[in-house]
């Protein structure tokens, strides 16, 4: 299913390398810090409360000994307490690895080709793609429209059923004008066996040119455009 072009984008340089130093984020930070300074303090009661204990059990009176069920309770609660510090640590420690991880799997895609879902594909050098996935034998209504919500295009196109089968733009309107780079959003729909409208579900394909690491999860930009490591669906190279 194609109108007058029928070429694929063509790709450009990665701006991050996989040599790129992967920062530390505020996030990971800010917890470590909080259980660093949690954990100080916790230690400081604690010897504070073994200070006060000695002292009260030397000078205590024989004749009415101090109650040890109550320093018991109190030691228990103090190493509770201890002991939720040190899952937090470790939970922190887990969070940093996970974000280290997803950091090294996003620069992993600098310069591939990716295939995400969405209907916003850039219009360069007069080539533009998506990928449609058809539900069944039918004709595709289309509709390109630019950025301030102008129809560009229109047109009425016989399509089998199946998946990521792609719609090459030429980005000449249907009176033949030539319209300029830039981003532009297609709609599809078709008719079920009932004869109501159905849209199409769309897919754009591009070149991750770049990957925000201060953001978490890191952010992939593909086209102008910024999606998760979790929203591609495939990588075509």
């Amino acid at each position: 299913m194609t109108t007058t072009a029928a070429t694929t984008p063509t790709t450009s340089s990665p701006v991050v390398s996989g040599t790129t130093t992967l920062p530390t984020t505020s996030s990971g930070s800010s917890a470590k810090a909080a259980n660093l300074l949690s954990s100080s303090q916790i230690a400081g009661n604690f010897q504070s409360f073994l200070q006060l204990l000695t002292t009260q059990l030397k000078n205590q009176n024989p004749l009415s000994p101090l109650d040890t069920n109550q320093f018991t309770q109190q030691l228990v609660e103090f190493a509770g307490v201890q002991q939720q510090l040190n899952t937090n640590d470790s939970l922190a420690t887990l969070v940093s690895l996970q974000q280290t991880t997803q950091s090294t799997q996003a620069l992993g895609f600098v310069g591939k080709t990716a295939v995400v879902a969405g209907s916003t594909a850039s219009l360069t050098n007069g080539k533009a793609t998506w990928e449609l996935n058809v539900p069944s034998n039918s004709n595709v209504d289309v509709s390109i429209t630019s950025s301030n919500g102008q129809t560009v295009f229109s047109g009425t196109f016989p399509a089998n059923a199946g998946n990521n089968q792609p719609f090459n733009w030429d980005g000449k309107g249907n009176d033949g004008t030539q319209f300029p780079d830039g981003s532009y959003k297609l709609t599809a729909t078709t008719k079920d066996a009932s004869g109501n409208t159905v849209g199409i579900k769309t897919q754009i394909a591009g070149v991750v040119s770049s990957v925000d690491l201060t953001q978490s999860p890191p952010l992939l930009s593909i086209d102008g455009q910024t999606f998760t490591v979790n929203q591609i669906q495939s990588i075509i190279n």
